[in-house]
């Protein structure tokens, strides 16, 4: 029953992203006054599954001079640890318990920079070498502003099982207790997962593609599928830390559709952000901000106690 379990929410994800990139498509559309996808099937609800079809059985290009197995197997990588992230959702029943989701979490996320660095040195292509370079250096800065914040929550209720997530918030949200926080977590969220305006890794409408220029076929359809429910994830989690992970109430999915909705939103209306000025604001601007807010959660914990 574990097992079963855990195919068919790895199910349920691939079936998430494939509408998503389809809400994607056709608010991007409606945002650039234009008509989304809206031919197969019925409003166009069969285009993501005509898409992967199309992805998985077009050629599969591999470059003459790539590092063959390390070349292949990197987006496989990449797409295990966008659904190992999964596995820290705090489910009531039926699937694992993680007592140290949060370190997990982390662990996860950081492994990530290790896909995006392989898959751009294997391909032997210049242009995907500086794509991953630059991906790599983006992630890191801002890995360390989204452990601090969630340090920062760690030690307010000293558990690093995102279970008590929930137990902390059913009287108040934590986004009241720490709004500033919570934005510098949605726009670190929006680096940590390559999104527009920080979509340096990638840079489609500056760049050939980044780190992923030389992939197609499969090997591209994982890359996109971990980035997409990488997106999901992250949307998810930010309303599990700051707006309450009540499962069993309606509310928590509509909040979660909502960060998604906002992921595009983000993406068909900000311009991308100069490089030097996205470093910047990592080290000068949202280290400090989280820096304090620790501080300011061990003095708030120290006068509970």
């Amino acid at each position: 029953m574990y097992y079963f379990n855990i195919f068919i929410l790895i199910l349920f994800i691939m079936v998430g992203v494939a509408f998503f990139v389809l809400l994607e498509r056709s608010i991007l559309g409606y945002i650039q006054l234009r008509k989304g996808p809206n031919k197969v099937g019925f409003l166009g609800i069969f285009q993501p599954f005509s898409d992967a079809i199309k992805l998985f059985t077009s050629e599969n290009m591999i470059p003459y001079m790539s590092n063959f197995i390390i070349y292949f197997f990197s987006p496989v990588f990449s797409l295990a640890l966008s659904l190992f992230l999964w596995l820290v959702f705090p489910f009531l029943f039926n699937l694992m318990d993680f007592i140290y989701g949060v370190l997990f979490f982390i662990c996860c996320t950081s492994m990530g920079v290790y896909s995006v660095m392989i898959s751009g040195w294997s391909s032997c292509s210049i242009y995907s070498l500086l794509g991953s370079l630059r991906s790599v250096a983006q992630t890191i800065s801002y890995e360390v502003s989204l452990s601090l914040i969630l340090l920062s929550f760690i030690f307010l209720i000293d558990s690093y099982n995102f279970v008590d997530f929930y137990y902390y918030q059913i009287n108040i949200w934590f986004f009241f207790l720490s709004m500033p926080l919570s934005f510098c977590w949605f726009s670190s969220s929006l680096a940590e997962t390559n999104r527009s305006p920080f979509d340096f890794a990638e840079g489609e409408s500056e760049l050939v593609s980044g780190f992923n220029v030389e992939y197609s076929g499969g090997g591209f359809s994982f890359i996109f599928l971990s980035e997409y429910s990488s997106i999901i994830f992250m949307s998810v989690l930010y309303i599990i830390i700051f707006f309450g992970c009540n499962l069993s109430s309606y509310t928590f999915f509509l909040k979660s559709m909502f960060i998604c909705f906002l992921f595009i939103w983000v993406r068909g209306t900000m311009p991308r952000y100069r490089y030097d000025k996205l470093m910047y604001m990592a080290w000068k601007s949202y280290l400090p901000v989280s820096l304090n807010y620790f501080i300011f959660f061990l003095g708030f914990k120290c006068l509970i106690i």
